[in-house]
């Protein structure tokens, strides 16, 4: 563990990742956009990170799921372990030369992976590359994205698309779990000897999807 970015030692021997968004009273009540707070818990419910989204509100307001974001991920310490970019990119299969990247740092400034949307007229795909840019995973998620208030899984699959390893789960309000509340959960289920790196770059997945596939969906009701 020695070898490991400071702070990622957390990640190390898990194989399920839950992220909880806070929801601030304010947007609760108006329905005003405000900057995402996320909870970053192991499977028993505790908290291992939490997880602050920083843009302004012009890109809030106006560019909401394509809209740029920092989320500046730290430990229980305070101290920050993992930092996610997403600069401001396309939204649409139409523009396939233009499609979404995200940049994962870990520590903050230095590269831990990417994760690249890939075209496809159908189904939402993304790949996941280490530091270097070297295809690792894929993601595949379904046809339709709304489940009808049922939970909606994304495959963690190879390379070559046959084997699935694991999976990005959106949970609806509905999910009887005492580590949720009414808000927006994610599940991440990946091997425990996962390279810690691609679990951060994972993390910074569920952030992307979140935003792009479910950012304007009905949680919470």
């Amino acid at each position: 563990t020695h070898n490991l970015p400071p702070g990622l030692e957390y990640l190390n021997q898990l194989d399920q990742i839950i992220i909880h968004q806070q929801v601030e009273l304010l947007e609760a009540i108006l329905g005003t956009e405000t900057s995402s707070k996320y909870e970053i818990k192991n499977h028993l419910g505790q908290r291992v990170y939490f997880a602050v989204e920083e843009n302004g509100c012009f890109d809030r307001k106006l560019c909401s799921p394509i809209r740029s974001f920092t989320i500046r991920i730290a430990d229980n310490t305070g101290r920050e372990v993992i930092r996610v970019i997403r600069p401001l990119r396309c939204n649409s299969c139409w523009f396939p030369c233009f499609l979404q990247e995200l940049e994962v740092q870990s520590p903050p400034g230095t590269i831990a992976g990417y994760v690249v949307q890939n075209w496809d007229p159908f189904l939402p795909k993304f790949t996941i590359q280490n530091q270097s840019k070297e295809d690792i995973l894929k993601i595949i998620g379904p046809y339709a994205t709304c489940g009808c208030f049922e939970d909606v899984d994304f495959e963690v699959k190879a390379l070559n698309e046959m084997t699935t390893i694991g999976k990005i789960s959106k949970y609806w309000s509905g999910f009887v779990n005492n580590v949720f509340t009414n808000t927006a959960n994610f599940g991440i289920q990946v091997p425990v000897d996962l390279d810690v790196r691609i679990k951060a770059v994972m993390i910074g997945a569920c952030f992307l999807i979140d935003l792009m596939f479910f950012e304007n969906s009905l949680d919470g009701l």
